[in-house]
């Protein structure tokens, strides 16, 4: 017959074995994140970077005049403005923002 001992050690052996699954998955994201880090994250921090300031400047082409500088004929940029409409504030904020020294730094750095 059956051991009733025989349930609780299988529980055990299986309770460990999904601990011991937990950490080796734990570990491996740590070593994913670190070689990441290693390899690819200033790369990916210098894109990002360099999308934002190619969105700012195609927002300034088209939607200029909301700063007073008219580049883009009116047609194209009403054909446009829905699909700029949630970004405008942010942009127009970060056109207008007063730069400093640091800003000038970390873009020489980077």
């Amino acid at each position: 017959m059956d051991d009733p001992t025989d349930g609780h050690t299988q529980q055990a052996a299986l309770a460990h074995r999904s601990a011991l699954l937990q950490r080796l998955r734990r570990w491996a994201r740590v070593i994913g994140e670190v070689i990441y880090g290693m390899t690819i994250y200033d790369m990916v921090r210098e894109l990002e970077k360099e999308r934002g300031l190619i969105e700012r400047l195609f927002v300034l082409v088209l939607f200029g005049d909301l700063l007073g500088v008219p580049i883009m004929p009116p047609y194209y940029a009403l054909r446009l403005l829905p699909y700029i409409v949630p970004h405008i504030e942010r942009w127009r904020r970060s056109m207008l923002r007063e730069r400093d020294f640091t800003d000038l730094l970390d873009q020489e750095l980077g």
